[in-house]
């Protein structure tokens, strides 16, 4: 017979087990017996009526229902840390925590001008950042350990996670380089870009393929002299006159002032697209409203 009430402390003791990848591992962090583990598990097993976890070979894995109650313990839990956290604060009730993946394939300077809006807000914000890779990212959405993830494609249709995408903007790509650079293939642009040497973002990038058919499609064959998966780390050796690279056109002035590169010329056709990606919660972000809100006034306007 199921009891009319969870309990919370059972539940917590499966989150670790689950996050822990075993009972020992969880014994281990939580200070308490094997034992206690295994039996608080039995409990709240019996009190939803179905097993959250199944032995595979050596391994101890979650059950479809496990799986859902994972789901639902990493918001409980998450919502509980943020709790205590703002509780703690001196100034409570007036301070909002935003925790932001961005993409590392994502310009930095365009995560900045998408972020700026937070700042702006009457309300007070506390902003952490962490950069990963899509998938990680995208994973640590779906665990609510994020609020929001700024890259630089959309969801794949067929993905399993509970999360959504939202176009924020688009902008022309532009090759860059130094003045020195700039002198030698500016013109006969773009035919000059043949056997020049050239910094492209990795196959990672959502905007890689499209530079790549621009330059099959006009027949030209630079010299590919470096790949990088950070935007930031591209643009860093662009700087010390490496070769040319590729570049959003809104952060023509930014790039010219932090990395001393000034524009070649535009590729026609080719467009890199911002995304914001959230989970399916229903509480309803303020910081992240207003994002994208301001997105969609900005200088990265939406096709």
């Amino acid at each position: 017979m199921k009891s009319t009430g969870l309990n919370f402390h059972h539940l917590y003791y499966f989150w670790v087990v689950a996050k822990e990848g075993g009972v020992t591992r969880a014994a281990e962090r939580l200070g308490v017996a094997v034992q206690t583990i295994s039996m608080q598990l039995s409990l709240l097993e019996q009190s939803i009526g179905k097993s959250l976890l199944t032995q595979q070979g050596r391994r101890l894995v979650l059950t479809e229902a496990g799986r859902m109650a994972l789901g639902y313990a990493d918001q409980i839990f998450l919502l509980g840390e943020q709790m205590q956290e703002a509780l703690a604060e001196n100034d409570v009730g007036r301070t909002i925590r935003l925790t932001v993946g961005i993409s590392d394939a994502l310009p930095k300077l365009v995560a900045y001008r998408l972020l700026e809006a937070v700042l702006q807000m009457q309300d007070k914000v506390r902003l952490t950042c962490y950069e990963g890779k899509f998938e990680s990212l995208l994973a640590d959405l779906a665990l609510h350990k994020l609020d929001l993830v700024l890259t630089d494609r959309p969801v794949s249709p067929g993905t399993s996670l509970r999360v959504f995408s939202h176009l924020l903007g688009e902008c022309a790509i532009m090759l860059f380089g130094t003045p020195a650079l700039a002198q030698k293939y500016k013109q006969g642009f773009p035919a000059s870009l043949n056997n020049a040497p050239l910094l492209m973002p990795t196959r990672n990038s959502a905007v890689r393929g499209q530079v790549d058919q621009w330059f099959e499609m006009n027949e030209l064959h630079p010299d590919i002299v470096g790949e990088f998966e950070d935007s930031a780390l591209l643009k860093t050796f662009g700087r010390s006159g490496l070769g040319l690279f590729p570049a959003p056109s809104l952060l023509a002035k930014e790039i010219e002032m932090q990395f001393g590169a000034v524009p070649i010329g535009e590729l026609p056709g080719v467009q890199e697209q911002f995304y914001g990606i959230l989970s399916e919660r229903k509480i309803k972000h303020p910081a992240v409203e207003a994002i994208l809100s301001a997105a969609h006034h900005s200088l990265l306007k939406p096709a």
